[in-house]
């Protein structure tokens, strides 16, 4: 098969390799899947790079390790099935998610091998490279908004609409009946989130005093935030009492400090989301309910770039420019 692969940690330049492997076979338990589109995530690339040790701390659980085949989220069909697998046959169309946690060999190849339950039903109505978006960006979303329950009626803040997290937590979050306010960087930026109910420009309009006018005062109940570290002490002020800050990010300031006192006198839940070691109940809930939307065409995806597989050196750089708003996706065939 076709595939990218590392075999120690740099510059994506440095270290990519590219060429053919053996196919991978199923084990019991398992499908492969001929993989079509791969998503690029900044996870993916902060693991390549040497940001922390996440590769080299799974050794145990592949102690041979020769090479490191990079990307949680794919999307393809499934062409081949281990024993006792039940739930799927050979030629269905899937989305493959946290492909990665514990595993050595991700979606950026022609074909994966993967645990059934790691992988949910692509919608016709989807695209290959729309599923390759969903995995880590939509499922942190999910996870985000739900992890401390139902979100009808309650006022949602999403920091950074525009990212590829944000995107889905905004419309997610609208599709839960929130009452969904988001904020952006630039004009530009806040046409891609025109669908949630109000929307600030951080940079033109305070955003606490602005939170405060849109709510009557009130706040709200929960924050999805991008850089957690850099926004404390707006979300002290803006959240109501007994209300939840969920982060996935805190890059801005990878080791904060933050305002005890003030969050504590509010009974604030403060949540760290990390969506590949989150229960597994709520990974297949976000996975079912996600794949239930998209048969409702009610998601919007943002493709910022699309790369060759060849190219996967690129596509990390334009990940880490942070100038692409939406997701960057590598097509591994024009099928």
């Amino acid at each position: 098969m076709f595939a990218a692969w590392y075999e120690k940690k740099g510059k994506a330049r440095d270290v990519y390799n590219i060429g053919e492997l053996d196919n991978p076979e199923p084990m019991p338990n398992e499908v492969r899947v001929r993989l079509y589109a791969s998503g690029v995530n900044h996870t993916d690339c902060k693991r390549r790079s040497g940001h922390g040790n996440e590769d080299w701390n799974y050794a145990h659980h592949f102690p041979d390790f020769p090479i490191i085949i990079p990307n949680n989220d794919g999307a393809g069909i499934v062409d081949k099935v281990g024993s006792d697998i039940s739930a799927f046959s050979i030629g269905d169309r899937v989305w493959v998610f946290n492909a990665r946690y514990r595993r050595a060999f991700g979606t950026a190849a022609e074909f994966i091998t993967i645990p059934a339950n790691l992988i949910s039903p692509l919608p016709d109505n989807t695209s290959f490279i729309e599923g390759a978006c969903l995995g880590v960006p939509a499922m942190t979303a999910h996870r985000c908004l739900y992890s401390d329950g139902d979100i009808q009626g309650k006022n949602i803040l999403v920091t950074g609409g525009a990212g590829s997290v944000g995107n889905y937590a905004v419309q997610l979050a609208k599709l839960g009946k929130a009452n969904v306010i988001t904020t952006v960087s630039s004009p530009e930026k806040g046409e891609k989130v025109s669908m949630a109910d109000h929307i600030i420009n951080y940079r033109e309009t305070d955003v606490v005093s602005e939170v405060m006018r849109i709510t009557d005062g009130e706040g709200v109940d929960r924050i999805v935030d991008v850089n957690l570290g850099v926004h404390w002490e707006i979300n002290y002020k803006i959240l109501k009492e007994n209300g939840t800050i969920t982060s996935y990010s805190s890059m801005g300031n990878r080791n904060p400090s933050f305002p005890h006192y003030e969050l504590m006198l509010g009974n604030a839940n403060i949540r760290l989301v990390m969506i590949h070691c989150s229960p597994f109940e709520a990974l297949q809930k976000a996975a079912d309910e996600i794949t239930n939307t998209l048969k409702t065409n009610s998601l919007i995806h943002n493709v910022a770039k699309l790369f060759p597989l060849d190219k996967i050196h690129e596509s990390n750089e334009a990940v880490e420019s942070g100038k692409m708003i939406g997701n960057v996706i590598i097509e591994i065939s024009d099928n």
